[in-house]
């Protein structure tokens, strides 16, 4: 089983920007494809962007195409989220998490998860 820790995450004004690092543990992160994905309060948590093992896929949720940009390095076993243009609707913790299937959109489909890092954006 991976562990993934986030971090990078904070307060920053609209229009600003924030990278979040996803850092894995107890396996090789190359065997997974990854996601991001965000809660705001009060809300259902939602898919925001996929890679898949080599970096070569990437899908982002219509709300963030074009804002955020998801990479990773594969040898220092880290998932990034980039966030820029944020605006008050980004407010959210943000998890990454890990499949070892087809990376989709849905969370049922990711078996590990991370503890969260929250981003907040005033406005």
């Amino acid at each position: 089983q991976v562990q993934l820790v986030e971090s990078g995450g904070g307060l920053v004004q609209a229009g600003g920007s924030l990278r979040l690092s996803c850092l894995a543990s107890g396996r090789a992160l190359i065997v997974y494809n990854m996601g991001w994905f965000r809660q705001a309060p009060g809300k259902e948590r939602e898919f925001v962007a996929s890679i898949s093992r080599s970096g070569g896929f990437k899908n982002y949720a219509d709300s963030v195409r074009g804002r955020f940009a998801v990479s990773r390095d594969n040898a220092k076993n880290t998932v990034y989220l980039q966030m820029n243009s944020l605006n008050p609707e980004d407010t959210a913790v943000y998890y990454c998490a890990a499949t070892s299937t087809t990376a989709s959109s849905s969370e049922a489909d990711f078996g590990s998860w991370g503890q969260g890092t929250q981003v907040t954006v005033s406005s």
